[in-house]
């Protein structure tokens, strides 16, 4: 089974008289601190979810890079060591906010166009829905991507009471337009004064408001899905000069953007204790994919990147910040997959919430208590549709990865300072390893086995010496491909186009 019992911990210490006196403890500590949260008063939840942010890219794996604030609530929190994502941005974000794996929802196939008559299914709950339903005040300041033909798709539609931000994936972070048409909007309402100013730290001011000026008798959810690190590469002066000593000037800018990302976390972090909400928030905080190779993004020394179902498209940095918990500054070691937010976000607020259609699982307890996760197994997507180019299937089980087909574009392991360029097929950027994939040998009908206990970087593919082992992961990603629904990406529609709309990107064509 992909998931273990999910008891709460009441019913564990009640059910299991055999458990041994250490496990037993950290249940006790478990259900203090979610006893306490759910009879007084529910915490904060702040949801950060940074753009193609690699596993290399955040300064407590990365020293090159500077990123304090997300470094001192990831060192005094829980570091989430094996938090898994999917490979690209549409589809994580529909993890996130209903706790479905994309193959079921039509959404694993690359990402939503702008001009696709897509969304995630509207008969599908989101967090935020939910939440509103316990009292919550729920806001979002950032990137969508989950869809805007028609209005039903957009965020206060689907349970924010406030959305500042932009529906598409890729927008101008001064100009604010992708595609030929201007994409930022307040709540329904265009917002074209947007456009004097750098993106993050407008997003900065909006998310300091939205702290200042909450009723703190109200629990506050604050989804922050920021547009950094996520090309196009730009980022003000300042941060760029903070890096004189990278010589790769792509990399010199991604590395400012993370700095200028961080900071305005630390604006956000200021706002909650001047609000005196601090010590009741609880900080989650995740990328939706690997780092971008061709855009600076990097994942070293894992394997590959964004758009791909190597490790490194996959695994992403993660932590839990809350200043209330006893366990701090500790490193979480189980599995945790990007269906498991939702749930996990639940339990967090004391609120219980059962889909039993859902494919996520709540790790709050789990986490929180360092105890086994209620994950053994994880599918890291499922693409049919023509050469799937973000991968087509794969799936962990324990400790073994089973790819079968293309794993996607980048294959190789690349160093921070190395530069992937297309126009040059026959490099290889890689750190020396033979197993490099060159643009011009794409492994279509690939066929891999791994050992990613033994083998966290994917270099050994065991997939002709343990039979037994392919043939175990093969059962269980045929139980997955028949609850798969076909892949939801129709063509550009024309009735999109901006020029329809007075030059902006608007619902209601569809």
């Amino acid at each position: 089974m992909h998931r273990r019992a999910n008891f709460t911990p009441t019913t564990i210490i009640c059910q299991n008289s055999q458990m041994n006196v250490t496990t037993l403890i950290w249940m006790v500590v478990s259900c203090l601190v979610v006893c306490v949260t759910s009879m007084t008063s529910r915490p904060h939840i702040i949801f950060i979810v940074a753009d193609d942010l690699g596993w290399n890219d955040i300064g407590y794996r990365n020293p090159d890079v500077l990123s304090p604030h997300l470094d001192e609530l990831a060192s005094t929190g829980i570091k989430l060591n094996h938090s898994y994502v999917q490979p690209l941005c549409s589809p994580s974000r529909s993890a996130f906010m209903t706790g479905y794996y994309p193959f079921r929802l039509g959404l694993q196939h690359l990402v939503i166009g702008h001009a696709q008559q897509v969304c995630v299914p509207l008969d599908k709950t989101f967090l935020p829905q939910v939440l509103k339903k316990y009292g919550y005040a729920t806001h979002m300041v950032g990137k969508w991507h989950l869809g805007f033909c028609k209005w039903e798709c957009t965020p206060t539609y689907r349970g924010f009471d406030s959305f500042l931000g932009y529906y598409n994936s890729e927008e101008d972070y001064y100009t604010k337009n992708v595609a030929n048409g201007f994409d930022f909007r307040a709540g329904k309402v265009l917002d074209r004064a947007a456009a004097k100013n750098y993106s993050a730290y407008q997003y900065g001011d909006r998310v300091t408001q939205v702290i200042k000026e909450h009723n703190t008798s109200q629990p506050l959810f604050l989804y922050f899905p920021i547009q950094s690190v996520h090309k196009p590469l730009e980022v003000p002066e300042y941060y760029f000069n903070l890096y004189p000593n990278m010589n790769n000037k792509g990399r010199r800018i991604f590395s400012g953007m993370v700095t200028a990302m961080d900071d305005q976390v630390g604006r956000m972090v200021k706002a909650l204790k001047d609000k005196n909400m601090y010590d009741d928030a609880i900080i989650f905080f995740t990328a939706d994919n690997g780092g971008w190779i061709p855009y600076s993004g990097n994942n070293y020394p894992l394997r590959g990147g964004k758009l791909t179902i190597w490790e490194g498209g996959t695994r992403v940095p993660g932590f839990v910040h809350y200043p209330k918990l006893k366990t701090k500054g500790i490193q979480y070691d189980g599995l945790m997959h990007a269906v498991d937010w939702f749930p996990t976000i639940a339990e967090a607020a004391g609120i219980e919430y059962h889909d039993p259609e859902a494919d996520g699982v709540s790790q709050w307890t789990s986490i929180i208590s360092q105890s086994q996760s209620k994950r053994n197994e994880l599918v890291y997507n499922l693409d049919f549709l023509g050469i799937a180019l973000e991968g087509r299937s794969a799936i962990r089980v324990d400790d073994y990865k089973l790819i079968e087909g293309f794993p996607g574009l980048y294959e190789g392991w690349y160093k921070p300072d190395t530069a992937w360029r297309r126009d040059v097929p026959n490099t290889d950027y890689s750190d020396g390893d033979d197993m490099a994939l060159r643009m011009d040998k794409m492994w279509i009908n690939f066929k891999g086995l791994f050992n990613l206990k033994d083998d966290p970087y994917e270099r050994n593919n065991l997939y002709n010496s343990r039979p037994d082992i392919v043939s175990k992961l093969k059962s269980r990603l045929n139980h997955y491909i028949s609850k798969m629904v076909p892949a939801n990406y129709p063509p550009r529609d024309p009735a999109a186009d901006p020029k329809n709309f007075g030059g902006a990107w608007t619902p209601g064509w569809c």
